[in-house]
Parts: C-alpha cells; structure tokens; sequence
C-alpha cells in the first residue's frame, strides 16, 4: 500500500466513526460554519489547530504558514483575515507559535535558503533585530530561541493590530480580540503570551481614520 492510499484508508475509518457516534454529524457540518476564533498557527505539522485545543471541525478558522507570520503584504493572509473578522465575525484571533520552531531558528543563521525563503524568514529577523540586546543577553541558544519565538508571537499579534480590518472591525462591533499563544512541542501545554483588547490604541502612526 502507497503511503496516499494509507491517508486515503484512514479517512474512510473516520468518517464511519463519526457517523457511528453521531449520525448527523457530517448534514450539521455540511450547514453551518460560526466558528469563534481565527487561528493563526505554523505550517509545523506537529502542531494542529484542533487536536491541541480538542476542538471539533468547524469551531476553528484556520490559516497556516510558516513560523505563523502576520505580513501585510500577504494576500493570503489578509483575505483569510478579511473573511473571518467581516464574514464569519469572530471574536478572537490567536496567533500560535511553537517552541523548537525550524524557521524561527533558521532565520537566526546567516545559511543562504535562496530567494522565497530568505525573503520569509527577513520577517524573523526584523523582530530579532527589534529586541536585539533582549536576545543577545541570553547566552544560552535554546531559551534564546524560545525567547524569540515568543516576540515573533507578539509582533504578529500588532501586525494584525496594524491593519485597518482589525481597526474597522474594533470601530464597529469592540471585536476581535487579539491573543499570542506558543505551544510546547515537550509537554503539550499552550502558554499565552500576549493579549491585546479590542480598540487596544496603538502607535498613531498605524492607526487608520474610521470616521
């Protein structure tokens, strides 16, 4: 058996477990999506949305990228954000990084990961650079890597702050809220690092006129 066809396999076996345990479970997926939250997370497989949270499908939005970057140049990005906060009208975006994050500790390194790569991962280095003497004071690479994951989460928390979607949406209806989360790959265990309130003021120079 070809490893596709294992996935293929697997999947016939779940969905007749969940028909089994709830047989109108795929007509109520199949009508509704209201989900609460928009989740930001990292590509990394080892870390999924809604097996970490024990959430069911359709309770999450769900938008992955490598080392959970909130660019705004990002159409991607953007238009999932668009979506969730004016569409769906969540009421909280979570950016979750991850310890032990591989483009985190590929963007510390001066290793050429030719053009596309290196063009993601300058994002990771600008937030070093922005808490440059924070990290270089760390001695040790492993707290000093987690320590980055960390502020990576935060800045991508007042990326999303700094776009007028957020704005508008705060100007409207006080929501979302904005939360930075890093998950431990060691133990499992969500660790929220950062908050930010809807209507939370930010440098003026970001802030869009909503009148």
């Amino acid at each position: 058996m070809k490893a596709y066809e294992k996935l293929l396999l697997e999947n016939k076996g779940w969905a007749a477990e969940q028909v089994e345990k709830d047989p109108e479970f795929f007509d109520r997926l199949a009508h509704l999506q209201t989900p609460e939250f928009l989740w930001i997370g990292c590509s990394d497989s080892r870390v999924p949305a809604n097996e970490i949270t024990g959430t069911q499908p359709g309770e999450i939005f769900v938008h992955r990228n490598i080392a959970n970057l909130v660019i705004n140049t990002d159409v991607n990005l953007l238009s999932v954000l668009e979506y969730a906060v004016v569409h769906l009208k969540v009421r909280h975006v979570i950016v979750c990084g991850h310890y032990g994050c591989g483009g985190v500790k590929a963007a510390t390194t001066t290793t050429d990961y030719k053009q596309v790569l290196n063009m993601w991962l300058r994002n990771i280095k600008d937030v070093y650079r922005l808490h440059k003497d924070e990290l270089d004071a760390i001695k040790d690479e492993e707290p000093r890597l987690d320590r980055l994951t960390e502020l990576n989460v935060q800045e991508q928390v007042m990326n999303l702050a700094k776009t007028s979607i957020i704005q508008k949406a705060w100007a409207e209806r006080q929501a979302p809220h904005l939360h930075g989360w890093v998950y431990g790959l060691k133990d499992g265990i969500i660790k929220p690092v950062f908050e930010m309130e809807a209507g939370t003021h930010i440098d003026p120079l970001y802030e869009y006129d909503q009148s």
